[in-house]
């Protein structure tokens, strides 16, 4: 017997909430920090030829409104004809100006860049230029510059840079003769240069210094005690090289001055040179304890329609009687791009006034620090803080906050500088993670280095001061400041 199925079929009801084209403009807008939305607003004005860049011997600006709607064909759906003034009116000037009103201080624009560097592989092909060395030579010793990492150290096996070379270069070479080149290199300056490890980076280090009998001591250190040194077993040090107190402390001393990196003293690397850092807000504190804010966007043009594209939108809603249909197109792609060009507008606008007012809130909530610039004076502050006041939801001051710098009169911070959780102390003060922190460095700043305290006799002495923390999060807090434990502190 045959067995029939029987597919049902249900209708269930879902709300999805769907951005449109102007919010999702609006949200890619608000992401950007200052220097990014230069670009963005120029590439816009290639792009939209009814988007102008406003000067200042420009009158009263164009806004559209975007009431007006037309379909496919070029037909306006609204009885009423289209015409300018639905776009321009007197009182409809876009008060969005990027900086006026924004900028104090006689339109203070500040631009605070990272110093400009030469990336020190370029720095190292100069050197290598005044070597007397062979064509295959030079391009032997060029492969192996651009195979350094950013530290100046080279990470890489001899015998698999034998490969690469033979692979993808069509040079065959040996670890010999690679090794006499990379000789070469160690030669350059600053010493340290083309190391192979950190051991062989300090030694190069030393062994340029001049011929002295602490020279030899901290050679000795090295070669014969380096997996000592590197655990800081300082006694073992001294036994098993039958060094004097006086003797290891001057060698040590000179051993902890070498750089382990030398290609950073040398500027930063290929893509890295070019980064530069534009506070997006200015903050001043001023001596009667009052606190301005500007935005900081001194290269942004200022955005206005283009007359002529309203005048030519105007003139065939005109004459839409005794259109033709390539005219209704014409009238259609005008349209389109008045519209984008004036949402666009309204987004930059949108982005000011977020940005302000989120910057604002964090003011109010950190206004302490400004007005100080002490980091013991923040106070805990998480993202739903500053949304609760500013009114908006959690993932946009998520977005302001990322990615954007504040100038104070104490140095630029990055916003999530001002974010940290809260402690709750015994006696119910609420405390910031980054004070706890702090006094957390505090006693082992001026513990006895020679017998430094366990994470146990730090948890304890920080319950005494009334911080009952447990010992866990000491080691966790004590990891966030880059401090060793007790035994690697001696």
């Amino acid at each position: 017997m045959a067995q029939t199925s029987r597919q049902v079929q249900s209708q269930l009801q879902q709300q999805v909430q769907t951005l449109s084209p102007q919010q999702i403009l609006a949200v890619k807008l608000l992401e950007l920090p200052a220097l990014e939305l230069e670009d963005r607003v120029r590439a816009e004005l290639l792009e939209n030829p009814a988007l102008e860049e406003k000067h200042e011997s420009d009158g009263q600006d164009d806004e559209y409104d975007g009431s007006q709607q037309v379909d496919e064909d070029g037909e306006q759906m609204e009885p009423e004809d289209l015409s300018l003034g639905d776009y321009r009116t007197e009182d409809d000037i876009p008060d969005y100006k990027l900086h006026e009103n924004n900028l104090s201080k006689e339109d203070k624009a500040e631009e605070i860049p990272f110093s400009d560097s030469v990336s020190f592989y370029e720095i190292l092909r100069e050197q290598l230029g005044e070597r007397n060395l062979t064509e295959r030579q030079r391009h032997l010793a060029e492969y192996l510059i651009g195979s350094l990492d950013d530290d100046g150290l080279l990470r890489k096996n001899l015998d698999g840079i034998v490969d690469e070379l033979a692979i993808y270069g069509g040079v065959e070479t040996s670890e010999k003769e690679l090794e006499q080149v990379l000789h070469v290199i160690q030669d350059f300056d600053p010493a340290g240069i083309g190391a192979r490890s950190l051991q062989e980076c300090l030694l190069l280090q030393v062994r340029r210094k001049e011929d002295s009998p602490l020279k030899r001591v901290e050679i000795s250190i090295l070669e014969k005690c380096y997996d000592e040194f590197t655990r800081k077993h300082w006694d073992r040090i001294k036994q098993r090289l039958n060094l004097q107190d006086d003797t290891f402390s001057a060698a040590l001393g000179e051993l902890v001055k070498l750089n382990p990196r030398p290609g950073s003293s040398l500027g930063e690397t290929i893509g890295k040179n070019l980064q530069q850092i534009i506070p997006d807000f200015i903050v001043e504190a001023d001596d009667d304890d009052s606190i301005s804010l500007s935005l900081n966007n001194p290269n942004v043009p200022e955005l206005k329609l283009s007359r002529t594209f309203t005048d030519l939108l105007e003139e065939h809603t005109k004459n839409k009687a005794n259109q033709s249909k390539e005219s209704k197109n014409a009238m259609l792609f005008l349209k389109q791009k008045v519209d984008a060009a004036q949402n666009f507008i309204d987004a930059v606008k949108q982005r000011q006034n977020t940005l302000l007012m989120t910057m604002q809130a964090i003011i109010d909530l950190q206004r302490p620090f400004f007005l100080e610039g002490d980091e013991a004076l923040l106070k805990p502050m998480i993202l739903k803080d500053v949304a609760e006041r500013t009114g908006f939801d959690i993932s946009t001051i998520s977005r302001v906050s990322n990615s954007k710098y504040v100038q104070t009169n104490y140095g630029i911070y990055p916003l999530k500088f001002f974010f940290s959780d809260g402690y709750v102390t015994e006696d119910g003060e609420e405390l910031s993670v980054r004070e706890i922190r702090k006094l957390l460095k505090e006693c082992i700043d001026h513990e006895d280095k020679s017998s430094p305290l366990t994470d146990d006799e730090l948890a304890a002495i920080l319950k005494e001061k009334g911080y009952p923390i447990a010992r866990r999060t000491v080691a966790k807090y004590r990891q966030q400041l880059n401090i060793p434990v007790a035994r690697l502190r001696k």
